[in-house]
């Protein structure tokens, strides 16, 4: 395997309840030689371990079931290797449950799983609290064990991402745990495919470009064995590879210049995009240092209890509604939550045309530790107010029962602390060490970028004119990934686009911290804007709770920019 030149991984999921049919997809529309999936996000494990204080026999994500239950047959005959975290918080009854799925179709396979990530039973003793899920972040070395064993599924818990895209490289290419440049390439190509179809035109600020979007293709990366890869998709099928997709992907979840993973140091701002063909972008120039010496650990406790309320408050007086509507429903709680806050949402119009634009919505969020304070306390005031408030009082929908949300906070264990075990389809344990070289995770200095020449006459408009967008969450900040599309622009992005104008533009971000990251072989920056998503997605503290939206947000906001750039 070592011999090999280059190897083609396909994604055929991006989350838990991503395309049912898109393993299918990927067997059957071209050549790979392994699909990948990722299942695990901060909040999906949160929802597999409330699974499991149901049935300890759960804990994986059941979709993949389905999945392997209709394609493993057509995986074998086709010689490709399915490598996955759909694990979640119970790998080795995932691998069980693979076996029986073969035996019941007469199938003979081999399944191998990792374990170690699960560090629940140790968190008090490892100074992690009691939380309902503690998963350590497992690099690929497991997996490739697992591989070059002759593996055809390996199912993990919580590794990252990139890992089950990295795990394969390794194992074709007998990469060793100091071949820092090749891991980071790798680390890099699966970063760009771990979250399916956003890279191939999903979620794309860009998308009225893309002439065919109904159904993107899922992407598969070509790695090569210096670390090198181009990112494509299958043809014929929808969406579009682009330098613009892959740099939007790269911006997805990151912060400065230094990726951590357990494995690798990515240097993101080394990556060299370049247009390879249709649908075809090669990624080159990735440089990787060792990695930090701690590993990060992913942390689920059950906040409480949440419940929220939606008025409708329609035509004149708006605001005097409102507030009669807020003075009513807290001093008619018998028992007030322990928070509470009000959300307005929607702007009416004056003198519209339909109901609806002339309507905006109220929305009442409350939490507390017993479901009964926010459940029958709180939704019987909030229906008893229909004939006693504000004229044409409506709720979109009747207020429902109490719902328990959930924390995230980020941990940190040394790597020698977390066990790391390949268990082979013969069910040999095999122990991975940890990584022989580390060192301490810190900022990259941002790089001085030259200033702009005068560039003439300007004119408001909004900054999603010329400039891309991608954000997302990380526990409960959010990152926000901008960039453009010529030099010239650049030049002008990275000296106008600064922290506090970020703050102008976002004023939810006024009072918080805001980092920036310069990336100039990307023509991008990031922000990471601490603290905007409280406790993290599962704790709902808004209402995008995983910044989805935010940089679509900020492409919507208005500034200054140069008349030569919009007509160009």
């Amino acid at each position: 395997m070592a011999q090999q030149k280059m190897i083609r991984v396909g994604n055929c999921s991006g989350f838990y309840g991503d395309r049912i049919s898109a393993m299918r997809e990927m067997l059957e529309g071209g050549d790979v030689d392994y699909i990948t999936g990722d299942y695990l996000a901060e909040l999906t494990m949160l929802i597999l371990g409330r699974d499991r204080m149901k049935d300890p026999s759960l804990g994986y994500a059941k979709t993949f079931v389905r999945q392997v239950e209709e394609c493993l047959s057509l995986a074998l005959e086709q010689g490709v290797k399915i490598v996955t975290n759909a694990g979640g918080l119970n790998p080795a009854g995932l691998a069980e449950k693979i076996r029986e799925i073969a035996d019941n179709q007469g199938l003979k396979v081999n399944v191998a799983h990792v374990e170690g990530d699960d560090l629940r039973e140790r968190a008090e003793e490892l100074g992690l609290g009691a939380p309902l899920t503690a998963n350590a972040y497992l690099g690929a070395f497991g997996i490739a064990e697992c591989l070059k064993d002759g593996a055809d599924v390996v199912v993990t818990g919580r590794v990252t991402d990139a890992s089950v895209i990295v795990a394969p490289a390794i194992a074709a290419f007998g990469w060793e745990r100091t071949d820092f440049d090749e891991l980071a390439g790798a680390v890099v190509a699966g970063h760009v495919i771990e979250c399916g179809t956003q890279a191939t035109g999903g979620n794309y600020s860009f998308f009225t470009e893309i002439s065919n979007l109904g159904r993107p293709g899922f992407p598969i990366a070509e790695i090569h064995s210096d670390g090198s890869s181009v990112i494509t998709k299958h043809e014929g099928t929808g969406g579009e590879v682009s330098v613009g997709t892959v740099t939007a992907q790269l911006l997805y979840e990151i912060s400065g210049a230094r990726y951590a993973g357990p494995d690798v140091t990515t240097r993101m701002d080394t990556i060299e995009l370049s247009e390879d063909g249709p649908d075809r972008v090669r990624i080159s120039g990735v440089t990787g240092e060792a990695p930090p010496p701690d590993l990060k650990v992913s942390l689920n406790t059950l906040g409480g209890f949440r419940n929220q309320a939606d008025f409708i408050v329609t035509g004149l007086d708006i605001d005097k509604k409102v507030a009669l509507a807020k003075e009513q429903l807290e001093a008619w709680l018998t028992k007030p939550p322990a928070e509470l806050r009000w959300e307005v949402s929607g702007t009416a119009r004056d003198d519209a045309p339909t109901e609806e634009q002339a309507s905006s919505i109220l929305r009442c969020i409350v939490k507390d530790m017993d479901p009964k304070i926010v459940g029958r306390n709180f939704t019987s005031v909030a229906v008893e107010l229909a004939l006693a408030s504000y004229p044409g009082f409506a709720l979109t929908a009747p207020p429902a029962n109490a719902q328990p949300y959930g924390l995230f906070t980020p941990g940190y264990v040394p790597q020698a602390q977390v066990p790391h075990v390949a268990v082979l389809a013969d069910g040999t344990r095999k122990d991975i060490a940890p990584a022989p070289e580390t060192l301490p995770l810190v900022d990259a200095d941002n790089p001085v970028v030259e200033a702009p020449a005068d560039l003439g006459a300007t004119k408001r408009v909004p900054l999603g004119t010329i400039a891309g967008a991608r954000s997302g969450d990380k526990g409960g900040n959010a990152n926000i990934g901008v960039w453009v599309r010529s030099d010239a622009e650049w030049l002008w992005l990275a000296h106008t686009l600064t922290s506090d104008n970020l703050k102008e533009l976002l004023p939810e971000a006024q009072d918080l911290t805001v980092h920036r990251y310069v990336f100039p072989k990307l023509r991008a920056l990031n922000f990471v804007i601490e603290g905007i998503l409280g406790q993290g997605v599962a704790s709902q503290a808004r209402f995008d709770p995983q910044a989805k939206g935010l940089g679509e947000w900020l492409r919507s906001r208005h500034l200054e920019i140069p008349v030569a750039f919009l007509d160009a």
